[in-house]
């Protein structure tokens, strides 16, 4: 029985060594299953390539899928995905904020469930005040609009079978988030909880921009609540227009007291120009994702792969598409 490890790594160079070490010393432990890792270096601009190709891996086997640029962590999980080996798969994170036991955990609860899919919830979290706030935001709208079961606390670990990989290879999703793939599949699913630790080194590349697009990426690749709401706006406005429209002619007509002026006049443009475009801005979120799926552009180009002490020369770029045979 094989597990393999997923790590992406984007400016980690601070954190390899120690990564490392910890994963020769716990997997060297480890003796129900064999292991693989494989790192994806997201287009890193410091030394954490060569720390990760000079380090020695000695409990494990390993890959090092090395990205032409920057393409971002769902990107790199799924990168991994496709070049997994192991008879189940999992993430983990260059910070160990998530304990390596998580993998034994996960494993022992698919081996003994006979399920598909092992989720890690979090108890508690070492996040600051507003990236709990952003999370718990983030967990409320996903549960009420688009994914019911998805946890209140939420979730950065999952391990799962080859059964979940072959239908996560064959749906390479651009602009999506990996997880709530994966949580809407169906299949037979169980959990455990754990404490997320402190980071010990470098800073987290877990930034606001990131946020924003994950938080718009999961609406509209999983929801069609922004329409909707697109709709209910439209038709409020509507109704809001007709009874002003009849109260106008009525005042109009019985007391003739209403006072023309340019300042109501701005007032309602101003209002309906502001409707319109927050509308056409959502509408166009849509647009662009399915003309980006259309384009059919890789959602990842792999440069480079190192397996083992064996350097693997990409002679052309890996453009890995939606649709995979």
């Amino acid at each position: 029985m094989k597990v393999s490890v997923i790590i992406p790594v984007f400016n980690e160079e601070e954190n390899i060594e120690f990564l490392v070490k910890e994963l020769n010393s716990y997997f060297k432990k480890e003796k129900r299953f064999s292991t693989e890792i494989i790192f994806v270096n997201d287009g890193s601009t410091d030394e954490t390539y060569l720390h990760l190709k000079n380090a020695k891996h000695l409990n494990y086997s390993y890959k090092i899928l090395s990205f032409s640029r920057n393409f971002g962590s769902h990107a790199a999980l799924r990168a991994g995905i496709l070049r997994a080996e192991g008879d189940f798969i999992t993430f983990m994170y260059a910070d160990l904020q998530d304990p390596l036991t998580l993998v034994s955990r996960m494993f022992d609860q698919v081996y003994k469930n006979g399920t598909d899919i092992c989720w890690a919830f979090r108890n508690s979290s070492a996040s600051t005040g507003t990236e709990k706030l952003f999370s718990r935001a983030y967990a409320s709208l996903m549960r009420k609009y688009a994914v019911p079961n998805f946890p209140k606390k939420g979730f950065d670990i999952v391990l799962f079978s080859r059964k979940v990989k072959q239908c996560l290879d064959k749906n390479l999703e651009n602009n999506s988030s990996v997880f709530i793939q994966i949580l809407s599949l169906g299949f037979k699913q169980t959990s455990i909880t754990y404490d997320k630790r402190e980071r010990k080194r470098g800073k987290s590349k877990w930034t606001l921009s990131k946020k924003i697009k994950l938080l718009i990426d999961s609406f509209v690749a999983f929801s069609f609540a922004p329409i909707r709401l697109v709709s209910i706006i439209g038709l409020i406005f509507f109704i809001v227009g007709i009874l002003w429209t009849a109260i106008i002619i009525v005042r109009k007509l019985v007391y003739d007291d209403l006072a023309s002026g340019w300042p109501a006049l701005l007032s309602i443009l101003l209002v309906g120009f502001g409707i319109t475009n927050i509308s056409l801005g959502i509408i166009a979120e849509y647009l662009w994702r399915t003309l980006d799926a259309s384009r059919k552009r890789p959602a990842f180009i792999i440069d480079e792969i190192t397996e083992d002490t064996e350097v693997v020369e990409v002679k052309k770029p890996v453009r890995i598409l939606k649709d995979i045979n």
